[in-house]
């Protein structure tokens, strides 16, 4: 389960812009709860040093599977308006959501796509069409990002709230890594590590 919030963004070069989130995965996941994608609303810059976008846009989704292969990533694409009035993307990223339970935070680099050659850029100018992803789930996925030419800019921060059910019984520990190594037991004078696994050891026994 997923419950957050798409916080703030940092392109100081820009105003007005909005953000449209999706969520990508494998063939085993589905969303059982909650929006696959949608928009935030369009924000402006503050006026203070941070110069940041504030957008607070709740996310609330809840995914069910049961194989970890296509672990959820969450696409953001964020997009503004040029000289012209036109709405043009500023940014793409994407992150996989946290696999341990509780609350994390991410500050996602992201980046745009840019023409091949100067003459290309100057005649997407003229017209008003950047280059830009027609699916923009392509920016989680590897196959063909080798070919695409892109220029880093801005960041936006998220904030993911993360539960989890049911993963021990599938196998799988998701404990985060700072509560197992805090947790230890004396035995025979030495002191070790509690793991799940050890405290179902010695229940067992």
């Amino acid at each position: 389960m997923l419950g957050g919030q798409i916080e703030t963004a940092e392109f100081p070069e820009f105003d007005d812009i909005y953000c449209k989130y999706c969520f990508t995965y494998g063939q085993d996941w589905v969303i059982t709860t909650g929006l696959e994608e949608g928009f935030t609303q369009a924000a402006k810059k503050s006026t203070d040093d941070r110069q940041i976008f504030i957008w607070n846009f709740p996310l609330d989704v809840t995914f069910k599977s049961t194989n970890p292969y296509g672990w959820p990533q969450l696409v953001l694409s964020v997009y503004g308006l040029d000289m012209f009035g036109k709405g043009v993307v500023r940014g793409y990223g994407a992150c996989h959501l946290p696999t341990t339970p509780g609350r994390h935070t991410r500050r996602i680099p992201m980046f745009v796509p840019e023409s091949t050659s100067k003459f290309q850029k100057f005649i997407s100018w003229i017209i008003g069409r950047r280059p830009e992803y027609v699916d923009q789930k392509v920016v989680a996925q590897g196959e063909g990002r080798e070919v695409t030419r892109v220029r880093s800019q801005g960041y936006v921060t998220v904030t993911f709230n993360i539960i989890t059910k049911d993963m021990k019984k599938l196998g799988y520990d998701c404990s985060p890594s700072d509560t197992v190594n805090s947790q230890s037991t004396e035995m025979a004078g030495l002191s070790m590590p509690v793991t799940p696994r050890t405290l179902g050891t010695a229940e067992a026994t």
